[in-house]
């Protein structure tokens, strides 16, 4: 595609998406940089800091998880009028049973209210609800719930939401790892018939690209065993914000910052070969 066609596009696709927001001066300043056919087909996010957000107001942890829900709605609500396919959150790690009973029950109501609060809004916005980690420990009542919503949205095509309840990358590889060591024992497969490919089709994210793009909030810099073998060349945004306000203009600012970044998935850089 020559560039004159090409701004051409550019600029239609923006055109087309500002329909769809209401925007103020300082998101329009950000939105007018990005070059909306580049947009990450997959963003992933770990949403941290509700609890610090909670205590600057002198309120609970649990008042910041629940500002936390409007967070995750607006964030999907936005990528559902952008180029971005799917968007997975990090709700609840296989480490969050450490923290206290009081707040992991609090999680658990909220988990179940929250879904019935806003699965008819996710059913008429057309997105598709898809959840990964083991919901077994989480009590067959939030299983049940999430079982029904993703039936319920299977059909949409919007987006794809996907949020990760008692999640744990190693173990989601641990889990595959064991799987095909049982059919190499069983003689279904040679170890030497293993593949990335076979790995990552086994994986509880085999449903979706690898993530482009991982924004983590808060102000901290790690990956807290998330997507481990998906995150392999995702290109990383830590933002300050606290989860809970987190809105589009942080998302846009996200996607701005990927788009400066030379992604050379362990090649060589234009400028310097």
């Amino acid at each position: 595609m020559n560039s004159s066609l090409f701004t051409k596009e550019s600029n239609h696709l923006s055109e087309s998406i500002r329909s769809d927001f209401q925007l103020s001066p300082q998101e329009t300043s950000i939105f007018d940089q990005i070059d909306w056919t580049k947009c990450p087909r997959h963003v992933a996010i770990i949403m941290d800091g509700n609890g610090r957000w909670a205590k600057q107001r002198g309120k609970l942890r649990t008042s910041g998880h629940k500002a936390g829900v409007q967070s995750v709605y607006d964030v999907v609500e936005a990528c559902g009028k952008i180029p971005t396919e799917y968007v997975t959150f990090y709700a609840f790690s296989t480490e969050n049973w450490r923290r206290s009973e009081s707040e992991v029950n609090a999680l658990m109501s909220l988990f179940s209210s929250s879904l019935i609060k806003y699965i008819d809004r996710l059913e008429r916005d057309g997105v598709s609800l898809r959840v990964i980690g083991d919901l077994s420990r989480m009590g067959p009542k939030i299983k049940e719930e999430f079982r029904q919503a993703e039936e319920r949205t299977s059909n949409n095509t919007k987006i794809c939401m996907t949020l990760a309840l008692n999640y744990s990358g190693r173990a989601d590889i641990t889990r595959v790892a064991k799987s095909l060591a049982d059919r190499v024992v069983s003689g279904e497969l040679k170890s030497t018939d293993i593949t990335e490919e076979m790995i990552s089709n086994s994986l509880f994210t085999n449903f979706c690209p690898d993530p482009e793009l991982l924004i983590r909030t808060s102000g901290e810099s790690r990956i807290s065993n998330f997507l481990l073998w998906e995150l392999a060349y995702s290109e990383f945004h830590f933002t300050n914000v606290h989860w809970p306000d987190f809105r589009k203009l942080d998302l846009f600012k996200a996607i701005l910052n990927f788009q400066q970044r030379d992604r050379r998935f362990g090649g060589i850089d234009s400028v310097n070969s």
